[in-house]
């Protein structure tokens, strides 16, 4: 299998995410936490890793995510 490592922006990544990742990533970027999201992945992940694994953690781990970047209780609600 060919691996290909790229750095992208949360805005870039918008485009290789699918399901409710997106949903995820939305709103984080309406809360105004890009660079918070893209700090804590770097935290998360110190070596390279897959779009996949990137999109599992959007999709199944919003509310960890959403803990972390301090995204308050009335935007969990409205999932």
């Amino acid at each position: 299998m060919l691996s290909i490592i790229k750095d992208i922006s949360a805005f870039e990544l918008r485009d290789e995410l699918w399901s409710g990742a997106l949903e995820t990533l939305e709103i984080i970027i309406q809360e105004d936490k890009v660079q918070e999201f893209m700090d804590l992945l770097e935290d998360l992940y110190p070596e390279p890793v897959s779009i996949t694994t990137i999109n599992d953690l959007l999709w199944f781990e919003e509310m960890f995510l959403f803990a972390q970047l301090d995204i308050g209780e009335l935007v969990q609600k409205r999932l």
